[in-house]
């Protein structure tokens, strides 16, 4: 079930490809209004006396994130790599979640390791409000890119990145917590935790989160 780390040397010819290409925005065009949030997250979810540092952990109650929906417009790119369970079920709740709420999705799936980054860049050539990643592969590959490309925004579910940028949203739990980077897979890791109901939870707190604008943080969710 786990897959190989990427090779170093072909991920950095395609973060150089993707660095120097275009990308939302990089015509010169003036960029596209994003939609608005709907709605506020509910009691529990941060602590109304404090704003989350910078990739700081918030555990939030469960459900205080229902409130909160994006307003018509919102667009929504899924990058996906790999077929097995874990990833399949985050895709299903990514899907779920766009259909329920009447979300413009696309979904980007990477071919092989070679892939990966271009897969991210086709997915920003989309122009979307966010970006959706689904599948352990694709962390190595965030890490090179969302440094430099702060005008967008990315939801890592599943998986966190070791130093995220402010526009990088995490929803992990214990089971989870891939980092990439060489580190391997984390010795609490659970294929079997990724269920339907944690997924579909994932998603819709961590796209509350973004759309409130509390990104660049760990949303962890273990009552599930």
């Amino acid at each position: 079930m786990r897959r190989p780390h990427l090779a170093a040397a072909a991920l950095t010819v395609a973060a150089a490809a993707l660095l120097t290409g275009c990308g939302s925005g990089d015509d010169g065009s003036p960029s596209r209004p994003a939609p608005s949030a709907v709605g506020r997250l509910g009691a529990g979810f941060i602590d109304p006396a404090s704003t989350p540092a910078p990739e700081s952990t918030i555990t939030p109650r469960p459900g205080s994130w229902a409130g909160v929906r994006p307003s018509a417009g919102y667009r929504v790119a899924l990058v996906t790599r790999g077929d097995d369970r874990p990833t399949r079920t985050l895709v299903n709740a990514v899907q779920e979640w766009a259909g329920e709420q009447d979300v413009d999705l696309e979904t980007v799936t990477a071919a092989d390791a070679s892939d990966l980054v271009p897969a991210v860049s086709r997915a920003m050539d989309l122009d979307p409000d966010l970006i959706i990643s689904a599948g352990e592969d694709l962390v190595d590959p965030l890490v090179t890119v969302t440094p430099n490309h702060l005008d967008q925004q990315f939801l890592v579910v599943g998986a966190e990145l070791a130093e995220p940028t402010e526009n990088v949203t995490a929803v992990d739990w214990t089971g989870a917590s891939f980092r990439g980077e060489g580190l391997g897979t984390a010795s609490t890791y659970d294929a079997a935790s990724f269920t339907p109901a944690r997924c579909a939870a994932a998603v819709r707190a961590g796209t509350a989160a973004v759309l409130s604008g509390r990104t660049g943080i760990v949303v962890w969710l273990d009552d599930f």
